[in-house]
Formats: structure tokens, sequence, C-alpha cells
């Protein structure tokens, strides 16, 4: 055959052939040896990255101009009601059962005993969700008032909140209902705030022995 029709045989390297005729190109495989196949590499360039450019040092969020990184505690007073509601009106719901089944349990599986037993749930709920309610808001206005006062967020705010509630919520049980009332919120707020920093209290102590 003639020298033409080698160079045009498919499968040799020339220019010619049957991607001529569409206007493309043959490449050899001397030329395409340097050239990686799709999903044969084994890693991407663009995965080839130092991990060392991946640790976030600062935070993720941007916060607007003089906000502050956590919530305080206006912002976490409607948490703080409705979360003591909730609890309130799930112990109430617990206990006006449990008293309801006692009071009637002489009585049958009848209807009245039924109802008697709802209405003991009911009301047992509603009193324990609006005394738990109104004790988390005067917390809370307590709390966001005091903060305001002093200008600053700590646990003295805390525990001071939690006496005057106490004494403001027994106040109508005179100076010893007062006395009582402040003793309780003062062991209350004095415990959830050592709870709070029982972490650094303990990394403290640790460290001081060495």
């Amino acid at each position: 055959s003639s020298p033409d029709m080698d160079n045009n045989a498919p499968g040799s390297g020339g220019k010619g052939g049957f991607g001529s005729l569409f206007g493309g190109s043959e490449y050899s495989n001397t030329e395409l040896a340097g050239v990686p196949l799709t999903g044969m590499s084994p890693l991407s360039p663009y995965l080839n990255v130092d991990p060392r450019y991946l640790v976030q040092d600062t935070d993720e969020f941007i916060l607007p101009t003089g906000a502050s990184k956590t919530r305080g505690r206006f912002e976490l007073a409607f948490f703080t009601i409705g979360g003591c509601c909730i609890t309130g009106a799930a112990f109430g719901t617990v206990n006006g059962l449990r008293m309801g089944l006692k009071d009637t349990r002489e009585m049958g599986w009848t209807k009245p005993r039924n109802v008697q037993i709802l209405n003991m749930v009911t009301r047992q709920g509603a009193s324990w969700a609006n005394t738990l309610g109104s004790v988390a808001l005067l917390y809370s206005v307590f709390g966001v008032a005091i903060e305001k006062a002093r200008g600053a967020e700590d646990d003295i705010n805390t525990v001071a909140a939690g006496t005057l509630t106490g004494m403001l919520f027994k106040s109508t049980g005179g100076l010893k209902g007062v006395a009582r009332g402040g003793l309780a919120g003062l062991a209350l707020s004095g415990a959830y705030a050592l709870y709070s920093n029982w972490d650094h209290i303990r990394g403290g102590s640790s460290s001081s022995l060495y």
C-alpha cells in the first residue's frame, strides 16, 4: 500500500483519518502520555491543601458593632419564663394525677371519677405553671434591672436577683416569710452560680496544687 494510505489508517499517529473529516485533530500516544485521565488521578489538586489553613482561630460569626458574644438576661428572660411555665405545668400534671388517684381510690372507674381526676390534673397543672412562671418573671425582671444598674453581668447579679425574688415572692408572709424566701433564693441562686463556675473553680484549685 502507498504511504498515504498508511498515514490515514485508523490508530495511526498521522493527521488524517476520520477525525480530520469532522474538523478534529488526532494526537499520538506520546502526546497523550502526560495528560491525566478523569477519575484516574489519585488526588485532585484542589484537595491538596495544607490543613493548617483550615483551623479557625477566630469566631465564625460576624457580630454587629457593640454586640455581645453571649446573650444577655433580657434575651434569656423569655426562654426562662417559658421553660419554667412548661416545667410547672408538667410537674403539676403529674402531681394532680397522683392526688386524683389517691383521693378517688375508693371509687370505681366511673365517669365521675374520671372527671374528678381530670379536674385535679388541670387545677394542679395551672397552679404550678402560674407559680413557677411568676418566680421566673420576678427573677428575670430583677436580673435585668440589676444588670442595667451595675453595667456588668456576673454572678453577683444572679445571687442578688435570686435573693430579691425569694423575698418578694414570700412578702405576704410577714418578716419571717421575707427572711425565709430571701434565704431560699440566696441558696438556690448561689448553688446555680457555683454550678456554673464549677469547672473554673476546679481548674483553679488543681493549678494551685502545682
